[in-house]
C-alpha cells in the first residue's frame, strides 16, 4: 500500500467525510462525540464519556465500527466480571496438554474497537489486565502475552471516580466528554433520526481499520512547531489554575494536536487544533474554566472553516451549573489551609475566567446568584491575600 504523506491525508478527509458526518446527521446533538471519536480513533488514544444511560453511547462506538468493517468488544462491567469474560478463558484442550493458553476468540484481543460499559465498577482482579490493556495495547496472562488488536477504547460511566485505584484506571482516558440527553427542542429530530437508523442498516463507508492505521502512522509527521509555543502557554496556564497535566499527559496530548491536523487535510497543525485540551477535565465543574482557557488561546488566531477541526470553535452559552460547581470548588481551596501565593494566582486565573462567563448566562436568576457567588469569592481573596 502506498506511503505517500499526501495519499494517506486524504484518508483523513475521508474518514471526516465518509465517516464522522453521517453519524452526525444519524445521532442529533452528539457532534462533540463524534468529533472526538475521530480524533481519538487517529491518536491512537481512549476516550471517556461521562453520562446517564439511555444517551446512545454504545450506539455510537457500535456505528463507528460497523462503518469500518471492524469488530466491536462491548462489555458492561459489574463488581463480578472476571477477566475471562473480557480476555476469554482458557483453552480446554490445550490445558489437558498442560499449557495454559487462552481462547481469544470473539473477545476483546479480536476486536478493532473496544467499549466498555460502566468502566468504573471494575474489580481488582481484572484492573491490571485492564490497566496493561489501555496502556500498553497487550494482553498478558502468566507467561502468555499477545498485543491487542484494538486502535479505540472507549470507556463510559454515569459517574466519576472516588478510589485512587479507579482514578488511575480513569487516567488511563486521556480525553473526557459529557454525553446528556438531547435538549426537548430537539426531542422530534432525535426521534426522525432513530426511526431511520431502526429502519435501514448502516453502509460501510469504504475505509477499514487498515486504513486507520496507516493515517495514524502520520501522526508523528505532523509539523507541530507553529502551535509549540501556544501549548506550552496554555498548559501552564491550566496549570497554574490547578488543572492536573502532568508531563507525560502534556507529551501525549500532542498526539490529539496532530489528530486534529490530519482529520483537517493538513500536515501543519494551527493554533486551531489545540482545541482538543478542552476535553480534559478530571471534574465535570472542570469544563468551564478549561473552555475558557482554550477559547482565549484560539482567538489569538483567526479562524477559517476551511482549515480549522469543528473542535476549534467553542462558542455556545456557559453551563450556569457547571460554573456554580467550579465556584463551590474554588471555596473550599480556600476553605482548607492558607493557599501559598501559586495556588492564589491560580485561583484569581480561574475566578476571573467564571466573573468574565457570568454575563452570558441567559437565566437572570441564575446570573444573579453566581454574580453575587462570585463577588464573595472576590472579597474571601482579597482578605487572603492581606
Amino acid at each position: 500500500m502506498t506511503s505517500d504523506p499526501s495519499a494517506l491525508l486524504e484518508l483523513g478527509q475521508r474518514l471526516t467525510r465518509d465517516v464522522l458526518a453521517p453519524m452526525k446527521r444519524d445521532f442529533i446533538g452528539k457532534d462533540e462525540i463524534v468529533d472526538l471519536l475521530g480524533v481519538c480513533l487517529v491518536a491512537g488514544e481512549n476516550l471517556f464519556i461521562l453520562g446517564p444511560p439511555g444517551t446512545a453511547k454504545s450506539a455510537l462506538v457500535h456505528s463507528l465500527g460497523r462503518r469500518l468493517g471492524g469488530g466491536t468488544f462491548d462489555y458492561l462491567l459489574t463488581r463480578f466480571t472476571e477477566p475471562s469474560e473480557l480476555f476469554g478463558p482458557f483453552d480446554i484442550r490445550r490445558l489437558r496438554e498442560g499449557e495454559l493458553v487462552t481462547n481469544t476468540e470473539g473477545m476483546l484481543p479480536e476486536a478493532s474497537m473496544v467499549f466498555l460499559d460502566e468502566l468504573l465498577n471494575a474489580n481488582s482482579a481484572i484492573l491490571n489486565s485492564l490497566l496493561m490493556a489501555l496502556n500498553e495495547r497487550v494482553f498478558r496472562r502468566g507467561r502468555e502475552t499477545r498485543p491487542l488488536r484494538a486502535l479505540l477504547f472507549v470507556g463510559a460511566s454515569n459517574h466519576l471516580p472516588e478510589d485512587d485505584a479507579l482514578r488511575a484506571l480513569f487516567d488511563r482516558f486521556l480525553m473526557r466528554v459529557h454525553c446528556g440527553p438531547v435538549p426537548a427542542e430537539r426531542l422530534g429530530e432525535v426521534l426522525e433520526a432513530g426511526w431511520r437508523l431502526e429502519a435501514g442498516e448502516t453502509s460501510p463507508s469504504g475505509l477499514d481499520f487498515d486504513d486507520l492505521g496507516r493515517l495514524r502512522s502520520l501522526v508523528g509527521q505532523v509539523d507541530l512547531s507553529a502551535v509549540r509555543a501556544p501549548y506550552l502557554e496554555l498548559v501552564e496556564r491550566l496549570r497554574t489554575a490547578g488543572i492536573v497535566v502532568s508531563d507525560r499527559r502534556a507529551v501525549r496530548l500532542q498526539r490529539t494536536v496532530a489528530a486534529s491536523a490530519l482529520l483537517c487535510g493538513r500536515l501543519e497543525a494551527r493554533r486551531s487544533d489545540l482545541g482538543t485540551l478542552r476535553f480534559i477535565w478530571d471534574r465535570a465543574e472542570q469544563a468551564e474554566t478549561i473552555a475558557e482557557m482554550v477559547r482565549h488561546t484560539l482567538e489569538q488566531e483567526g479562524t477559517d472553516p476551511r482549515l480549522d477541526h469543528p473542535r476549534a470553535h467553542v462558542g455556545g452559552e456557559p453551563d450556569a451549573e457547571a460554573m456554580a460547581g467550579e465556584l463551590d470548588a474554588i471555596g473550599v481551596q480556600l476553605d482548607g489551609e492558607t493557599p501559598d501565593e501559586g495556588t492564589l494566582a491560580g485561583l484569581r486565573d480561574r475566578l476571573g475566567l467564571l466573573d468574565g462567563r457570568c454575563q452570558w448566562v441567559r437565566n437572570a436568576e441564575a446570573r444573579d446568584f453566581l454574580a453575587g457567588r462570585v463577588a464573595a469569592l472576590w472579597s474571601r481573596l482579597a482578605g487572603t491575600a492581606t
